[in-house]
C-alpha cells in the first residue's frame, strides 16, 4: 500500500479545533518525575501541539516523532531548537508501529495517532517499560468511526464505482478499541489508567466545511490512492461532498461536527489512592 501523503497545511486549516483534544489531555497530566523531563511526543505531525509541550515543562527535553516528511518539514522549520525555558525541542523520522525507547522517558504522549497504528496495543509494552517509575503514557484518538463522515466514506469507497481502487483503503471500523480495553490493557502493564471519552460540538465555518476537516485527517489515504487520477478524485469528492452536506447541514451560525474522542492517562508504578494516582 501507498505510504499516505500528509498535507501540513490542509491539515491546519482547523488547527485550534484539533489542539483542543490536546490541551485537555495535557490538563490531566501530573507532575513529571525527573526535572529536566524527558518527553516523547509520538505522532507529532507540524508540531503546533509538541510545542506546547515546552509551555508546561519549560526546561524540557522534547522530541516530536513522526513518520511524515511533508510533517517533519514543517515542523523542524518552525518549532525546532532551544525552547525559552532552557529545554531543546527536535523532530525525528519514526514509525510508531517499530518505535521503540531508546532511553527512559518521563511522559510519552500521542495525539490523534494510534488510530493509523494496527495492533497498538501491543506497543504499549514497550512504550510504558521506557517510563521512569511515576512517569506517564497519554494519548487521545479519535473514537467517532460510527460518526456519518466515517460511515459514508466507507460506503462509498466500498460501493460498486469504487470498491476496486479504495475497499482496502479507508480506516477499518476496528482501528479504535472501546475504554474498557485500553483501561485494562494499562492497568495489567503496571499503570493506573484513567480513561474517558468527550463529544465536542465543533461548529465550522466556511463552504463544505466537513469536508474541508476530513480532506485533512481520514480522507488522507483516498487522496493518496487517486492522486495519480485527477478526475477520478474529483468524481469521488464530489459524491462525497453531496453526503456530507445531507448528514451535517449548515445552519445561520456555521455547520456542528460533532466529534468523539477517546483520552487516556496511565501512570506507570503509583500507588493509588483515593481514585487517583
Amino acid at each position: 500500500m501507498t505510504a499516505t501523503a500528509w498535507d501540513p497545511a490542509q491539515y491546519l486549516r482547523h488547527a485550534g479545533h484539533r489542539a483542543r483534544p490536546f490541551t485537555d489531555l495535557l490538563a490531566r497530566v501530573p507532575a513529571l518525575p525527573a526535572r529536566p523531563p524527558r518527553i516523547a511526543d509520538l505522532g507529532c505531525g507540524p508540531g503546533n501541539v509538541t510545542v506546547t509541550l515546552a509551555e508546561r515543562w519549560p526546561d524540557a527535553r522534547i522530541t516530536g516523532y513522526d513518520n511524515s516528511p511533508e510533517m517533519l518539514d514543517r515542523a523542524d522549520a518552525e518549532h525546532a531548537g532551544p525552547t525559552p525555558g532552557g529545554g531543546t525541542l527536535d523532530f525525528r523520522h519514526a514509525d510508531a508501529r517499530t518505535w521503540t525507547p531508546d532511553t527512559t522517558h518521563d511522559l510519552i504522549i500521542s495525539n490523534a495517532t494510534l488510530q493509523w497504528v494496527p495492533g497498538h496495543l501491543d506497543r504499549f509494552a514497550d512504550w510504558t517499560a521506557a517510563l521512569a517509575p511515576g512517569g506517564t503514557f497519554a494519548f487521545q484518538v479519535p473514537d467517532n468511526l460510527d460518526a456519518p463522515l466515517h460511515v459514508l466514506m466507507r460506503e462509498l469507497a466500498r460501493g460498486p464505482r469504487w470498491k476496486h481502487r479504495l475497499a482496502d483503503v479507508v480506516r477499518p471500523e476496528g482501528s479504535v478499541h472501546t475504554p474498557g480495553v485500553y483501561l485494562d490493557t494499562l492497568a495489567r502493564l503496571g499503570c493506573f489508567a484513567d480513561v474517558w471519552q468527550t463529544t465536542y460540538q465543533h461548529v465550522l465555518t466556511g463552504e463544505d466545511p466537513v469536508l474541508d476537516w476530513v480532506k485533512g485527517t481520514g480522507l488522507r489515504p483516498v487522496l493518496t490512492a487517486l492522486a495519480d487520477d485527477p478526475e477520478a478524485r474529483d468524481a469521488f469528492l464530489a459524491e462525497y461532498r453531496d453526503r456530507l452536506r445531507e448528514a451535517y447541514p449548515a445552519a445561520p451560525y456555521g455547520t456542528v461536527l460533532p466529534f468523539r474522542r477517546l483520552f487516556a492517562v496511565a501512570v506507570k508504578d503509583v500507588a493509588v489512592k483515593d481514585g487517583r494516582a
